[in-house]
C-alpha cells in the first residue's frame, strides 16, 4: 500500500507525459486524476489507522532498494511512516488529487495554447510535483529527502513556467528556482555537518545522537560553534527557501503567473509546507537548539506581519491569497521554533484544506469572469456565481479564525483556522511570556481578518465595476471545478474540531497521537508513563489521582473530559517524558510550552477573536458603508500605501544589490573578459603572429635553386660547427 501511495503519482507523470500521444490527452487526465485518487484514498487509510503503540519508537520503514555503500555512508532507498509522514500523505495527495479533478474544467480551453497540446503535459508535471513532495516526505535520510527536495524546486519551475510564451512566466519560474537556490545551499551545508559530526545521514543514527551533537563544537571563522546551533540554522535557512520566509519570499507572490491549479498545489500542499515539516522531523537537533528556534520564532512572527501588511493593499486576487499564505507560513513556524511541532502540524493540516479552497475559488472567479484577475474590476458576482461565493465564504471564516471563543464541547467550536491559528497565538504567549510574537501574531491575525473580507466584499458585493461585458458574461464554473470546493469545504469546516485533542490535547493525547512518551504528573507524585502505554492503564491511574484529590466525585468523571478540566485547574497534567528518536517528534522534558498553553489568561484566548471582529468591522466600513474611504486614506498617506504596495521594496533592494551588479559583472566578463581576454588572446594570435610567420615563412620559399643551395651550405656549416664543439664525432 506505502508503494502504492509513493510511485502512483510517478506513474501517471510518466505515462502521461510520454505516452500521451498513444493513449490520448483525455486517457491521460484520467488515468493521472485516477491514481492520485487511488493514493489520496490509501493515505487516508494509512493515517486514521496508523497506531504509533504498534510500531517500536512510533514508526516503520519499508526498504526498497540499497542506495549507497562507500565507506561510513550506507543507506539505503526506503520509506518511513510515522504520524508526521502519515498526516503529509493526506494532505499532499487529497489536495492534488483535488486539483487534478479541478484542472479537467479549468484547463479545458487556454488560449496561451490555441493550436498546441498541453493538457497531458500539464497533468504529468502536476503527478511529478506529488511524486517529489512525497519522496520528500517519505525520506528515512537526509539525502533521500534532499532528492526529494530538489525535485519540488524542478517540478515548481515548470509548473510556474507552464505558459513559456509569456516573458513573466519565465522570469517567475527563473525566480523561483534561483532564490530557492539560496536556501538549499543552506540544507545541503547542514546535511554535509551532520554527516560530519555523526557519520550518518540516517534519521535513526542521527536522532539517537542528538545529545552528543549538541555537545560537539565546529570550528569555523577561527572560532567554536555549537554543533546543535549550526546544524539547526543551516537546515532552517533551507527550509526560509522553500516556504518563503522573510528575506527568501520574493519567488513565491511572482508564483503566481503559473495557472491557478499550481498556485493551489503549491500554497496548500507542496514545497511551502516542506520547510514546516522539516524543521519538524528535526526536531531532536532543535530541541538541543535553543539560539536558533528563537531566531525561528522571530522570523517566523515577522513573516506574519510583513505579509499580512503587503496583503492589505494587494488588488490582484490570487496575490492577496499568496500573502496570506506567507503569512499563515510564520505561523507555523512560531509553533515549529516554540517547540510545539504538534501545533505546527495542525495548522499546517488545516490550512491545506481553507488554503487550497481559496485558490480554487479565485481560480472560479478568474474563469467566470474571462480570466480577471483584478479585484477592482469585479463587484455584485454572488448572483453570478452563488456556489463559489459560498466556498469563498467559508473559506474566509476559516482563514481568519470564525468560532466561539471560550466555548469548549470537549473541543472548541469553530472553523478549522480558529482552532489551530489560536493554538498557535496561545503557544506565542506560553512560551514568549507575552512577547513580540505573541503581538506580531495577534496584529497580523487583525490583518488577515481585513484583507479576507476586502477580497470577499470587493469580489461579490458593491455593484459591478470594470468591463460591462464581462460582467454580463460572468457565469458559474462546471460542475467538476466545483466538487472540489465542496469536499475541501468539509475540511475548512470539521478538521480543528475533529483532530483538536491529537494535535492540541495535553501532553497525554499528543504523546499516543505522535507515538512520544509522557508522564503524568500531580501534587508532587509522578507516574512515568510511555506513550505506547495502553490507554485503558492510563484512564485508570489518571481516575486513582482524581479520586484521591476529589474524594467526593464520582471516578467516572475521570475520562478525557475531566482530565481536560483537572488540567485547566493545574491539579494534575502530563509532560513529555521521551528520548530522541522516539515518536515522530522529540521535545524536551522541560519543554511546557504544550501545557502552558492551555493555562494562558482569558483575554489571550480572546485577543484573535477581537482581533477577527476588529478586521471585519473595518473592512465592512471601507468597502460596503463607506467605498470611498480607501482611495481617500491611500492619498492621505501615499508614501506607506505605497510602501505597502510595493512590497516593502524588498523586490528593489535585492534588485539593486544582487541583481544589477551580477548583469554588470556577467556583461564586464562577457565582453571585456571573453570578448577581449579569450576572444582577443586567440584572435591576436591568429590574426596577428601567424600571419607574420607565414609570410617569413613563403619568403623562404623563394623558388630560386641558388636560395635553396645556399640555405643547405649554411645548415651543414651549422651542423658541422655543432659537432665539432661539442666533440660529438667521437
Amino acid at each position: 500500500m506505502e508503494q502504492i501511495i509513493l510511485f502512483a503519482p510517478l506513474v501517471g507523470a510518466i505515462i502521461g507525459g510520454f505516452g500521451w500521444k498513444i493513449i490520448g490527452e483525455t486517457a491521460a487526465q484520467w488515468l493521472t486524476t485516477g491514481l492520485l485518487f487511488l493514493a489520496a484514498f490509501l493515505s487516508w487509510v494509512i493515517m486514521l489507522t496508523f497506531d504509533a503503540s504498534a510500531h517500536d519508537n512510533g514508526y516503520y520503514t519499508i526498504d526498497i532498494m540499497r542506495w549507497i555503500q562507500s565507506g561510513t555512508l550506507d543507506t539505503s532507498w526506503g520509506i518511513r511512516i510515522d504520524r508526521l509522514t502519515a498526516i503529509m500523505l493526506v494532505v499532499i495527495n487529497t489536495v492534488s488529487a483535488l486539483v487534478h479533478l479541478y484542472s479537467f474544467g479549468y484547463m479545458a480551453h487556454d488560449e496561451q495554447f490555441p493550436d498546441t497540446p498541453y493538457k497531458a503535459r500539464f497533468f504529468a508535471y502536476l503527478s511529478f510535483f506529488t511524486f517529489a513532495m512525497l519522496m520528500l516526505v517519505t525520506a528515512g535520510n537526509l539525502v533521500q529527502m534532499f532528492f526529494g527536495w530538489e525535485g519540488v524546486g524542478v517540478a515548481s519551475y515548470l509548473l510556474i513556467g507552464f505558459y513559456y510564451k509569456k516573458p513573466s512566466a519565465n522570469a517567475a519560474a527563473i525566480k523561483a528556482f534561483v532564490v530557492n537556490r539560496v536556501g538549499d545551499f543552506g540544507f545541503a551545508l547542514g546535511i554535509f555537518a551532520i554527516f560530519y559530526v555523526t557519520g550518518s545521514i540516517n534519521f535513526d543514527v542521527i536522532f539517537a545522537e542528538a545529545g552528543t551533537i549538541a555537545e560537539t563544537t565546529l570550528h569555523f571563522l577561527w572560532r567554536d560553534w555549537n554543533a546543535a546551533e549550526v546544524i539547526a540554522l543551516l537546515l532552517f535557512i533551507g527550509a526560509m527557501g522553500k516556504s518563503a520566509q522573510l528575506i527568501l519570499h520574493t519567488w513565491l507572490p511572482d508564483a503566481m503567473e503559473g495557472p491557478t491549479p499550481v498556485s493551489a498545489l503549491i500554497h496548500a500542499a507542496t514545497m511551502v509546507t516542506a520547510g514546516v515539516f522539516l524543521v519538524c522531523r528535526m526536531s531532536p537537533i532543535m530541541e538541543f537548539a535553543p539560539s536558533a528556534t528563537s531566531f525561528i520564532v522571530f522570523l517566523g512572527a515577522t513573516t506574519a506581519f510583513f505579509a499580512a501588511t503587503v496583503g492589505l493593499v494587494q488588488n490582484d486576487i490570487k496575490r492577496v491569497i499568496a500573502y496570506s499564505t506567507c503569512s499563515q507560513l510564520g505561523y507555523m513556524f512560531v509553533a515549529a521554533g516554540l517547540g510545539v511541532y504538534s501545533v505546527a502540524m495542525f495548522h499546517l493540516f488545516t490550512h491545506a484544506f481553507f488554503k487550497a479552497m481559496l485558490f480554487l475559488g479565485a481560480g472560479s472567479v478568474i474563469h467566470g469572469m474571462h480570466h480577471e484577475q483584478d479585484m477592482r474590476n469585479y463587484g455584485g458576482l454572488r448572483h453570478k456565481l452563488p456556489w463559489t461565493f459560498r466556498a469563498m465564504m467559508i473559506g474566509t471564516l476559516a482563514i481568519t479564525g470564525f468560532g466561539i471563543p471560550l466555548l469548549y464541547i470537549g473541543f472548541p467550536v469553530g472553523f478549522a483556522g480558529f482552532v489551530s491559528k489560536d493554538a498557535i497565538i496561545e503557544s506565542a504567549y506560553a512560551g514568549t511570556a507575552g512577547g513580540y510574537a505573541f503581538w506580531m501574531l495577534v496584529i497580523a491575525a487583525l490583518f488577515t481578518s481585513f484583507y479576507s473580507w476586502r477580497l470577499i466584499f470587493l469580489t461579490f458585493y458593491g455593484k459591478p465595476r470594470g468591463d460591462k461585458h464581462t460582467h454580463e458574461h460572468a457565469h458559474e464554473s462546471p460542475k467538476v471545478m466545483l466538487a472540489p470546493l465542496a469536499i475541501l469545504a468539509v475540511g475548512a469546516i470539521f478538521a480543528g474540531m475533529v483532530f483538536y485533542k491529537p494535535f492540541f490535547g495535553n501532553a497525554k493525547y499528543v504523546g499516543q497521537y505522535f507515538g512520544v512518551a509522557y508522564a503524568e504528573q500531580g501534587h508532587g507524585d509522578d507516574h512515568a508513563m510511555d506513550g505506547h502505554t495502553d490507554e485503558t492503564h492510563a484512564d485508570d491511574e489518571h481516575a486513582a489521582t482524581v479520586d484521591e484529590h476529589h474524594g467526593d466525585e464520582e471516578v467516572a468523571h475521570a475520562d478525557d473530559a475531566h482530565a481536560t478540566e483537572t488540567d485547566d485547574h493545574g491539579e494534575t497534567h502530563y509532560v513529555f517524558d521521551g528520548e530522541p528518536g522516539q515518536g515522530a517528534i522529540y521535545v524536551a522534558h522541560d519543554n511546557t510550552t504544550l501545557d502552558d498553553a492551555h493555562l494562558v489568561p482569558v483575554w489571550v484566548k480572546l485577543s484573535p477573536f477581537f482581533a477577527m471582529i476588529l478586521g471585519f468591522a473595518t473592512a465592512w466600513l471601507f468597502y460596503i458603508r463607506s467605498p470611498h474611504l480607501p482611495r481617500k486614506l491611500a492619498e492621505q498617506q501615499a508614501p506607506l500605501y505605497n510602501f505597502l504596495l510595493n512590497k516593502w521594496y524588498f523586490d528593489e533592494l535585492y534588485d539593486a544589490i544582487f541583481v544589477k551588479p551580477a548583469m554588470w559583472l556577467g556583461n564586464f566578463l562577457w565582453k571585456r573578459g571573453d570578448g577581449n581576454v579569450i576572444d582577443g588572446s586567440l584572435n591576436g594570435i591568429a590574426l596577428g603572429i601567424i600571419p607574420k610567420l607565414t609570410k617569413l615563412a613563403g619568403r623562404a620559399q623563394s623558388g630560386y635553386v641558388f636560395t635553396y643551395a645556399f640555405a643547405m651550405v649554411i645548415g651543414i656549416v651549422v651542423i658541422l660547427t655543432y659537432f665539432t664543439i661539442t666533440g660529438s664525432y667521437e
